[in-house]
């Protein structure tokens, strides 16, 4: 086996097993709170916000209106709006200081993280657990041979496309008519 077959196949093991591991209650709530929202924000760090942004854009394209946290067209949040921080830990700096602003606004707050108990459980109403290894060695956590915090953030971009392929079957959308959201600037 070549070693890039290899590396594939230990990425796609861990990816089942965190898949495996993730609570679909937990999911569930989220992707009632996605379609509720009058609007949803999105924030995070490093490549935990490019995994955002995909998952923002793909929501996009079914008809939600999202933003990206400092974004220059990024509107004012209110009490309809949903706020998803995407954290491992639970205690990166600028997404704790956005989680406690937008309580401030009654939006509610979903916190996509590895750690239940960290600082962010505070300002977040509901939680959704990826059970991956962290910095912080919690029990239950799936071990990963990647570096640093891959299996998070490829978690999270993979779970932003299964909720939005659950919500195309829930409202039963014709995936031809989604062009209609597509960029068209190109």
């Amino acid at each position: 086996m070549s070693q890039i077959s290899s590396s594939t196949r230990d990425i796609i093991s861990e990816l089942d097993t965190t898949f495996k591991s993730i609570k679909s209650d937990e999911v569930d709530q989220l992707i009632k709170e996605i379609s509720k929202a009058d609007q949803v924000f999105f924030v995070g760090v490093g490549r935990v916000l490019l995994s955002l942004k995909s998952i923002a854009k793909r929501l996009a394209h079914l008809g939600v209106k999202t933003y990206v946290v400092g974004q220059i067209t990024e509107p004012a949040i209110t009490e309809k709006d949903l706020l998803i921080i995407g954290s491992g830990s639970g205690e990166t700096a600028f997404p704790l200081i956005i989680a406690q602003k937008a309580k401030k606004y009654n939006a509610t707050v979903a916190h996509i993280g590895a750690n239940p108990e960290s600082s962010m459980s505070e300002y977040s109403d509901l939680f959704v657990r990826i059970p991956v290894q962290t910095k912080l060695q919690l029990p239950g956590e799936v071990e990963s041979v990647q570096p640093m915090t891959s299996l998070f953030e490829q978690s999270l971009l993979l779970l932003g496309d299964a909720v939005a392929l659950t919500i195309v079957r829930d409202r039963d959308v014709d995936m031809k008519a989604l062009w209609q959201y597509h960029a068209n600037l190109e």
